[in-house]
């Protein structure tokens, strides 16, 4: 393959059943469903093949380019930044050098997804230009959860592959059999006219958040176990919503979700989550959801057109940055 190849991902931001989504948390709870929409703010990789051995690594987000004189010098490089770049090269084992440059639009810890994304945008890449293509999305997300897992050290969930992978509203089941998706458009929802989405500017640590949940799950905490099944109810309730159209409840299952998510590790929130929270109810929002695990990143807003004005005017002054994103489509 001679021509360079451009990938873009959305992102996401999870509705309901986040954390449900870690292997075998769902388990513990008899299984559970997860809802989530890709947005577009997007990572981005470009490949672009050489004749040579040599290979060029560059991270916009990270400020980093550098070149190697084969795969080996590539993969033997002891800079920890490369680590993510290196494990991607390690499972495919290109036999060609290339140029590979890589970028995100999601703040850094913003609890949308970006390493997710960059990981399924990277995966995209290197299935077409070593010409092994997956065969199903599932294939994909279990290659791509299994890598980050390795990089991360920590357990990892699988949500957030799917809509990076596909975009659009993504209902995901768990259960024995392994993992269900359903992929829905957001167009002519109330998801794209009442979404606002609003950074803390604080970043969030997810797998520290949710390596906690798993040992208090594993330990079999009460209060775990019992967070954890009033998020599954809610995601069930928050999924039959959206089948039916029954948006005014919403707001409702978002609080309640809040709530409940807070009692499953008050590290959840945090003083400038809640800060926004009281803001942007006070401005006429009707309910605000955490973005991943919480603890600062984004913060779902979810308003009647009519306040957003209201409510971006009162968060930027606070000092919160409201970001210019939308759901997307299926791609």
């Amino acid at each position: 393959m001679s021509q360079k190849i451009h990938i873009q991902s959305p992102t996401r931001v999870d509705l309901a059943g986040g954390t449900l989504d870690l292997w075998p948390l769902f388990l513990f709870i008899n299984g559970a469903s997860t809802i989530n929409v890709a947005i577009d703010v997007y990572t981005r990789v470009e490949l672009t093949p050489r004749s040579d051995s040599r290979i060029v690594l560059e991270s916009l987000d990270l400020n980093i380019r550098k070149e190697y004189e084969n795969l080996m010098d590539a993969l033997l490089d002891g800079d920890p930044r490369m680590i993510l770049l290196q494990t991607q090269l390690r499972y495919w084992m290109p036999l060609r050098g290339f140029e590979l440059k890589t970028s995100s639009d999601s703040p850094v810890g913003g609890g949308l997804g970006g390493s997710s994304s960059l990981t399924i945008s990277l995966m995209k890449a290197f299935a077409r230009y070593c010409e092994k293509p997956f065969s199903d999305v599932h294939q994909m997300v279990q290659v791509a959860h299994n890598i980050e897992a390795e990089i991360l050290n920590t357990p990892t969930g699988t949500q957030d592959y799917y809509p990076a992978a596909s975009g659009g509203l993504n209902i995901l089941h768990y259960d024995y059999n392994g993992i269900q998706q359903e992929v829905l458009n957001v167009s002519s929802t109330p998801i794209a006219e009442k979404f606002m989405l609003i950074y803390t500017g604080k970043a969030h640590h997810s797998g520290l958040n949710n390596f906690e949940v798993m040992k208090d799950a594993v330990n079999k905490d009460q209060t775990t176990l019992q967070a954890l099944r009033d998020l599954k109810a809610i995601a069930i309730e928050t999924e039959l919503a959206v089948r039916t159209g029954r948006w005014n409840e919403i707001g409702s299952l978002f609080r309640r979700e809040y709530e409940a998510r807070v009692r499953l590790a008050p590290e959840f929130s945090s003083p400038e989550i809640e800060r926004l929270a009281e803001l942007s109810l006070q401005n006429g929002a009707e309910a605000v959801k955490i973005c991943g695990a919480g603890g600062g990143g984004c913060v779902l807003v979810w308003c009647p057109p009519e306040n957003k004005q209201g409510v971006a005017s009162a968060c930027q002054k606070a000092g919160f940055q409201v970001m210019d994103a939308k759901p997307v489509n299926p791609v």
